[in-house]
């Protein structure tokens, strides 16, 4: 099997982690039959969220928590996994840890952990359909984020949900990126992106390979310090599809679960002062989650190298493309 773990290519600007209080955790396996993982993004307490799934084939656990018209605005952890619907019991996993931590929505008795999750479709890409990700799986990589230090280094490639990730019907490898940006009046937006997709960049077809020799899926976390409230936090995983659009052709297909989730920490207040400023500063923020979701699945194909499983060969994508 090809080696595993972060590439040595050369990364994209930024990372996710660069929003101040974001962790991200990864866990996975790649041998004995395996080719898959999980990734947790372990935002700070009080973090807003919101999601919007584009993709045909979603495979999705609490997104209708994340609806601006649903009780709980906040997010206590969001699961990216392998394993298709299989690997949405993960969550499970993490949820339980955030109850350990006393992390979630305050009931009698106790908490309640808001914990949504997405998966890609990855099974049998390590040779055994049955090696998909569990709740134990879902609880290290949990783990693992809550003991990252604060602005770590992000692992990319084939690295937690990442791990059996491909791109271009299975042509090339796909993985885990990461990018950010910092704006003018102090806004940091990141996005991490687990790349599973049906297309390729711009400008390269997948033609040569089985029409639907595989299913795909692309996972978006984007993150920002801005104060959001769930709506505009939905608006902007909305407006964040656009980078998604703008990385891979075709994307949003019926055979992708495309799914973007937005996390708003909070404590950069933007310009409301007008209705016109208020405007103006969410369209830029919109605008730039829109530029680093792109660069973070470019950076996810990029990042990730070829790899040799009993089921196949799937080869890095040939060049850098960020």
């Amino acid at each position: 099997m090809g080696a595993m773990g972060p590439s040595d290519r050369a990364t994209a600007p930024g990372q996710i982690t660069d929003v101040p209080g974001i962790r991200v955790g990864h866990r996975q396996k790649s041998d004995g039959g395996w080719l898959s993982g999980v990734t947790v993004v372990l935002p700070p307490a009080g973090t807003v969220g919101s999601v919007d799934v584009r993709g045909g084939g979603p495979g999705t656990h609490e997104t209708d928590a994340l609806d601006p018209t649903t009780l709980v605005s906040t997010v206590d952890a969001v699961v990216l996994t392998g394993g298709s619907a299989y690997g949405l019991v993960t969550a499970h996993g993490v949820q339980r840890w955030c109850e350990e931590q006393g992390r979630g929505f305050t009931v009698a008795g106790g908490v309640v952990p808001i914990v949504p999750a997405a998966a890609i479709f990855d099974l049998g890409r390590g040779g055994d359909f049955s090696a998909r990700p569990d709740e134990a799986m879902g609880y290290a990589a949990a783990v693992a984020a809550g003991a990252q230090a604060e602005g770590h280094d992000v692992e990319r490639g084939n690295v937690g949900a990442g791990t059996g990730a491909v791109i271009g019907r299975g042509k090339y490898k796909g993985g885990v990126g990461t990018a950010s940006a910092t704006l003018a009046n102090g806004v940091v937006v990141g996005a991490l992106a687990v790349v599973n997709a049906l297309g390729l960049p711009p400008g390269v077809s997948p033609a040569g390979t089985e029409p639907g020799a595989a299913l795909n899926t692309t996972l978006v976390v984007v993150a920002t310090n801005a104060t959001l409230d769930v709506a505009e936090c939905k608006r902007t995983a909305s407006a964040a599809h656009a980078g998604l659009a703008r990385a891979l052709n075709p994307s949003h297909t019926l055979a992708d679960g495309d799914t973007v989730f937005c996390l708003a920490t909070g404590g950069q207040e933007l310009d409301r002062s007008t209705e016109a400023a208020r405007q103006v500063s969410l369209i830029t923020l919109q605008s730039a989650a829109a530029d680093v979701v792109r660069l973070a699945i470019l950076d996810g194909i990029s990042s990730a190298p070829a790899v040799t499983t009993p089921a196949g060969e799937f080869g890095a994508y040939p060049g850098d493309v960020r």
